[in-house]
């Protein structure tokens, strides 16, 4: 027989409700990021698999906070102007994003290449700051996207603190085939790693784009960890020498960056 007092019956229920809630909260505003636009109140509640009347109330406490915002005339919502204030927040908090920014901007100012500001999210590779050089190309990345850590050089860089078993365990299969090269074995991606490790850089060719070389060199946090990298992307006729001064370059920039030095 259950002896459990009908109170706490009552306040555990309450507990399970606010849990799933604050989940399809959770998974709302991922699902608004994902795609990246206004989204309709009724595509949400089929993204969410969720009742239509549960996330229109959702939506509106969120509205309401200026969590989200109304844009569109089909009734679509987005971000609204609390989640620019509460990112300006983390900026002012995390001061290497504001000094990375910074640093981007001028790469980029200065050498004419697509320069970037790569952290690790959600089991992710994923551009922080991105400034576009003078070359007559679009890179593959945007900010804010999820990228598979083994299509990329700086992937290599934000595992080279982890073990083998927990790379094994982060890397799906499908991230093993990147879309503009062949498909490599976990096994090679943890040879990569092991070489980016050693060398303290790294340079890939072809991997998302079959024109460009991405090169990128880390970011230190005091106890020497690869929190972040720097990224240049390159055209693929680049000469060598231009690629090598440019490692240094960034190299010395992710050095400056660093907390550990």
């Amino acid at each position: 027989m259950d002896q459990t007092p009908p109170s706490s019956q009552k306040a555990g229920s309450g507990g399970s409700n606010r849990e799933r809630g604050l989940d399809r909260v959770i998974a709302l505003l991922a699902h608004l990021h994902r795609v990246g636009r206004p989204v309709r109140v009724g595509d949400l509640a089929r993204a969410l698999s969720a009742p239509r009347s549960t996330v229109y109330s959702l939506v509106k406490s969120l509205i309401d906070a200026s969590l989200l915002e109304n844009i569109g005339p089909n009734g679509e919502v987005f971000f609204g102007k609390s989640i620019y204030f509460y990112g300006m927040d983390y900026l002012r908090a995390h001061d290497l994003f504001e000094r990375a920014r910074a640093e981007v901007d001028r790469l980029a100012r200065e050498t004419g290449e697509t320069t970037q500001f790569c952290v690790l999210h959600e089991g992710h590779y994923t551009v922080a700051h991105m400034s576009s050089g003078q070359r007559p190309f679009r890179v593959s990345s945007e900010v804010g996207v999820p990228i598979p850590l083994p299509w990329t050089a700086s992937g290599r860089l934000l595992l080279a603190d982890f073990s083998d078993a927990d790379i094994r365990a982060m890397i799906a299969p499908g991230d093993l085939h990147p879309p503009r090269s062949a498909a490599m074995t976990i096994e090679e991606f943890l040879a990569a790693v092991a070489t980016a490790r050693r060398e303290g850089s790294c340079i890939t060719s072809g991997l998302i784009d079959p024109y460009t070389h991405c090169i990128a060199a880390p970011i230190r946090d005091q106890a020497g960890r690869v929190t972040a990298t720097l990224c240049f992307v390159v055209l693929v006729n680049t000469p060598p020498e231009r690629i090598a001064s440019l490692r240094d370059m960034l190299i010395a920039s992710g050095q400056s960056l660093s907390l550990a030095h």
